[in-house]
């Protein structure tokens, strides 16, 4: 055998007609580079696309019938979701009929309130069951676990009996005060705290830093995205709520949005369209504050994650 043929490489074998068609067909990967199927694919978008039907339909929905005109049938079948004849009449009616914008400006000053008492309130909480060290710390822990699963319902006359003792019934300060710490944040708050490096705050308690600096310049600018989570909930909470505040308020000029909205409910329930354009108004807010956020959010989503 000649030296060229020694040094020469093994010609590789030549791949079948199906295996040269499996090369050039487009090779779909997860995140962990699995191979997808082009069934699997298929059935994960069509899922996708049933579970945005059930969430954004109601929704476009209401959207459509506020915008339609008292010409225009809402209940055609086949349903039609694009008014022929767009109008913004029914929101003119909706402030004509009650106070719309008073009512908001009331949720509005609660879910301010709120977001502001449960990012400071569940930031400090978070951050003393995280990383302070005291006695009794796994016991709060539990008990903010615990909290979470007592339902509403079951302590609401004994909030209400509360706030009547105090002197805050028929107050937007009593809407606020039993929600103002949720321990659903405290607990995302504490899970994010908790995947900070220790040594960071350990460079700075070397370098003099007490624990408020370490809180207020460390800790806290590094959970920025659960804080964002923490103020979406908080409004969300607060702006949705209709059971608390319909048993505290009673004066009308206090009213919160939901509660006002329920008057469309009762006094002109077969006009749809005219419930419908309240419910857009109340929804609207939560929509921008959520386009505002949603960077931040879906970031702190992962800060905050249950931490085994």
């Amino acid at each position: 055998m000649s030296l060229a043929e020694k040094t020469r490489p093994a010609e590789k074998p030549r791949a079948t007609g199906r295996e040269r068609k499996r090369q050039r067909e487009p090779r779909i990967t997860d995140e962990h580079g699995r191979r997808i199927r082009v069934w699997e694919l298929a059935l994960r978008y069509l899922l996708l696309l049933g579970v945005l039907a059930l969430t954004i339909g109601p929704f476009l929905w209401q959207l459509s019938t506020s915008l339609k005109g008292p010409t225009e049938d809402i209940f055609s079948s086949p349903p039609k979701f694009l008014p022929s004849d767009p109008t913004l009449h029914n929101y003119e009616r909706v402030a004509d009929t009650i106070p719309v914008w008073d009512y908001a400006l009331n949720s509005l000053k609660v879910a301010a309130a709120n977001v502001v008492t449960n990012c400071v309130g569940a930031g400090l909480a978070g951050y003393a069951l995280a990383r302070l060290r005291y006695r009794g710390r796994r016991v709060a822990t539990l008990v903010f676990i615990l909290t979470m699963l007592v339902p509403v319902e079951g302590i609401i006359i004994a909030q209400f009996t509360t706030m009547r003792e105090l002197g805050l019934n028929n107050t937007l300060v009593g809407v606020l005060l039993p929600g103002c710490v949720s321990a659903l944040n405290v607990l995302l708050m504490r899970n994010a705290f908790l995947n900070l490096p220790y040594e960071i705050e350990e460079a700075a308690f070397v370098d003099g830093a007490n624990v408020w600096q370490r809180f207020c310049r460390i800790a806290l600018p590094a959970v920025k995205g659960t804080l964002a989570v923490v103020a979406i909930f908080a409004f969300m909470g607060a702006w949705d709520d209709f059971l608390w505040p319909l048993i505290v308020l009673s004066d009308p000029s206090r009213f919160t949005l939901t509660i006002g909205l329920n008057y469309l409910h009762g006094t002109f329930a077969n006009d749809e369209r005219l419930v419908a354009a309240g419910t857009i108004i109340a929804v609207a807010p939560l929509i921008i504050l959520f386009a505002c956020l949603q960077r931040y959010f879906f970031r702190g989503v992962g800060e905050g994650a249950v931490k085994g």
